[in-house]
Order: C-alpha cells, then structure tokens, then sequence
C-alpha cells in the first residue's frame, strides 16, 4: 500500500484520456468548458420548461427527464476525468468503480429508452392527434418515466455487481478515462465469454429494440407528415428533426461502441466513441431543442425578458 496518496493494492488505476503533459492542456481546458455548458444549457432548458406554462405537455415533460440525464451523466464524468488531467496514478476504488458502472449505465440505458418513448409521444400526436389527449395523459407520462428508471436501474445494478464480482489477479490498470464493462472484462483473468454473451445479448434488447421503435415510429409519422399542409408540415418536420438528429448521435455511439465484438475494439477508438457520447451529445441536445423549437425560443426570450423588468426593477 502507498501512503502517500492512500492508494491500495486493490484500487484500479484509469489511464485516463492523454498521457499527462503540458501540451494537453488544451484538452482539459476544452473539456472543461463543455462540461460548464452542458450544465448550463441543460439546466436552462429545465428552467424554461418549467416556468413557461405553455411547455407543460407531455413532449416537454420527457425532455425535461433527458436534459437531466445529460446533467446527471456529465457530473459523474467529467469532474474526475478533470482531476486525472492533474493527478498522476488517478486511483479509483472498487466502490467507486462500481458506481461510476451503476450511475453511468443508468443513464445512458434510461436515455436509450426514453427517446423510444419521445418517439411513441411524436407518433400519437402527428399520427393520432384526436386520441392524444387520452392516449398520452399525465398519470401515463409519470409510469411511462419511472418505468424508464426502474429499467435502466436494475440492468446497471446487475453488471456493475457483476463485472466486480469477476476476480482481477493481474493489472488493474483501466485503459478508459471512466469504469467502464468492457475495459474491466480486458483486466479479468477469467472466462468471461458467457457474461460478454450476456452484455450482448442486454444490449440487443436495450438498444436495438428501442431503436427499432423509433424507426417505425418515424416511418409513420414521415408518411402522415407529407399529407400534411404546408404551416403545420414545417412545424412538425421541425419538433421531429430535433429528436432524429439526438437518435442518430446517441444511437450511433452505442451502436458502435457495445455491438461490435469485443476483438474489434481498441482503447483509442472507444475513448473516443465514449467522450462523443459523455461529453459532446449533452452540450448538443439543448442546442438542438432550442434552436429548432420556436416555443422554445419563444419561452426563452419571454424568461429574459421577465429578467431584465427583475434587474430593472
């Protein structure tokens, strides 16, 4: 055991993103800045959803749910992988690993699901807009959200259990910059061939279908869209392009990252998949939501304004 730092033979070590050296500065300095916009962007989002009342609806209501994801994703993160750019070794216990597992898991299963509920939500309201109300009601909006939780919960408890529980009789050196199932099953020194079979397997059902349901869902709605008249064509082509450019990053990354066997992964390429899906998605989700969402612009010139009469005041 070092006492100097408190690191224990049983600690994991994370390698980080980059090597420590002056010239990657410039990397934390950027990571850092994205991590300060992530959580104001996404907060502001929340802000204005939950002031304007005309963004209580059900669209809203699952946005909100995801700009906290995004919130909660970059706060387990971005802060350690900030201290490691300073702190040579960068230690992490086996507590700490399996909850970085837990929190991360969670929040990337539950956004995997909650967009293929977005999409449900966008299909009954384009598609059926008369059954809407009685459809998509508020009790409906709450099961559907904790249904996404308790999901995305259980499976991350299960792998990080799990993935903790294999035995690690050589390096503990992780090549990642964050716990994650992959990197660790690399430092295991045994079998672990039906557990990649199962994290297969959980990902098929945890990604594909979700996806799948988008697709169809999108297929529907393209095809009801075309019908449409002009004004209201735009308005929905605009609500629907937002959450297919958040499917197509978010989907993208984890397609790449978790259904490609495990041969054909290095430790530069999934560094990368993960910082695009960790970092660079949550800065762009509120971007994407607001920019191309006239309520929401709307409700966030009326929050600045409500502001400035404050300040004035």
């Amino acid at each position: 055991m070092k006492t100097g730092n408190k690191t224990s033979s049983a600690d994991f070590i994370l390698l980080g993103l980059l090597s420590r050296t002056n010239v990657h500065m410039f990397p934390m300095a950027t990571i850092l800045l994205a991590f300060i916009a992530t959580l104001s962007g996404n907060a502001l989002l929340i802000l204005v959803i939950q002031v304007d009342s005309s963004l209580h609806t059900p669209m809203y209501f699952f946005l909100c749910h995801l700009a906290f994801m995004d919130i909660c994703q970059t706060l387990i993160i971005v802060p350690k992988m900030l201290a490691d750019f300073l702190t040579p070794g960068n230690p992490i216990s086996p507590a700490g690993c399996g909850a970085q597992i837990c929190l991360m898991l969670t929040m990337g299963v539950s956004e995997s699901l909650l967009l293929a509920v977005m999409s449900y939500d966008r299909y009954i309201a384009i598609c059926n807009p008369l059954q809407y109300p009685i459809l998509v009601t508020r009790n409906i909006c709450f099961l559907l959200s904790a249904g996404v939780w308790m999901g995305a919960s259980v499976n991350a408890l299960f792998h990080a259990v799990f993935a903790l529980a294999l035995p690690y009789c050589g390096s503990k050196e992780i090549d990642h910059f964050f716990c994650e199932v992959p990197a660790l099953l690399k430092l295991s020194c045994s079998d672990t061939s039906r557990y990649e079979a199962t994290v297969f397997v959980s990902n098929v059902v945890l990604v594909l279908i979700p996806s799948s349901i988008i697709l169809a869902s999108y297929a529907c709605i393209l095809s009801r869209v075309l019908r449409m008249k002009s004004t209201r064509q735009q308005k929905a082509l605009a609500t629907c392009s937002s959450h297919l450019t958040v499917v197509v990053m978010f989907y993208g990354a984890v397609i790449f990252m978790y259904m490609r066997p495990s041969s054909y992964h290095s430790p530069e390429q999934d560094k990368i998949v993960a910082l695009f899906y960790t970092i660079v998605t949550p800065v762009l989700n509120p971007l994407i939501y607001s920019l191309r969402n006239r309520d929401v612009l709307r409700a966030l010139k009326k929050l600045i304004g409500i502001f400035r009469v404050f300040q004035q005041n």
